[in-house]
């Protein structure tokens, strides 16, 4: 009986790490667009998150102070320290302050339109951050679609000679644009959805006080 012997000999091993700039680099021209967005979008949620969190911070000593200067008749001063703030707020009020001598009805109505441009102004921008968490990942989709069309074309342009790395660059193609568009939106998904219940706050506050301002000038009839 013949033995036969198979020695399998192991490869060196080969260092296979990839920089963060080489997957980019093999994700191909569609890791542009993705970029832009991402761009975009970490501008967009820094920007209104810094002022967010500056907005509503001195609400409660504002309208202790709104408070006094109404109980003593100080009007001039309300609007003077509305015009410091320089808040959604205090231009809510300001606007119920000028509106004195009205019907209730047309004060309240007038502070609503003022808060109503003033929360579209804290918006402005969040549109955008949605359509950036929105397309990212369809960008990244059709790198998936554009680079399995690629890994076939080459198996077609191979023939029966196919090899793996013939069909790597449409692979990395498909692969690496899928994982940064979805880590974009999925990052844009996330700071929309604070940003917005950061606003739906800001809007309960300025309901809030603006309603107490007004039962406060009526007690004061």
């Amino acid at each position: 009986m013949v033995y036969t012997t198979f020695i399998i000999l192991a490869a060196p091993a080969t260092n296979t790490d990839m920089s963060l700039w080489g997957m980019v680099v093999k994700g191909g021209w569609l890791m542009i667009p993705i970029f832009i967005l991402s761009i975009i979008a970490i501008y967009i949620a820094c920007e209104r998150y810094w002022l967010f969190r500056k907005t509503g911070i001195n609400d409660v000593a504002f309208m202790q102070k709104i408070k006094e200067y109404i109980q003593n008749d100080n009007m001039k001063a309300v609007l003077a320290e509305c015009e410091a703030e320089a808040s959604p707020l205090s231009k809510t009020i300001a606007k119920g302050i000028v509106m004195q001598g009205e019907a209730p009805s047309e004060i309240r109505q007038a502070m609503e339109e003022t808060a109503n441009y003033e929360v579209a102004l804290l918006e402005k921008g969040l549109p955008t951050l949605a359509t950036c968490a929105g397309v990212a990942p369809m960008i990244g989709f059709l790198g998936t679609v554009v680079g399995m069309v690629q890994a076939f074309y080459d198996m077609s342009m191979a023939g029966s000679n196919i090899d793996i790395t013939l069909l790597s660059r449409g692979i990395y193609t498909a692969m690496i644009t899928t994982v940064a568009g979805l880590i974009v939106g999925i990052i844009g998904q996330l700071a929309y959805n604070f940003l917005v219940a950061r606003v739906d706050k800001i809007v309960l506050r300025i309901e809030h006080h603006s309603s107490e301002f007004i039962n406060l000038c009526l007690r004061k009839k």
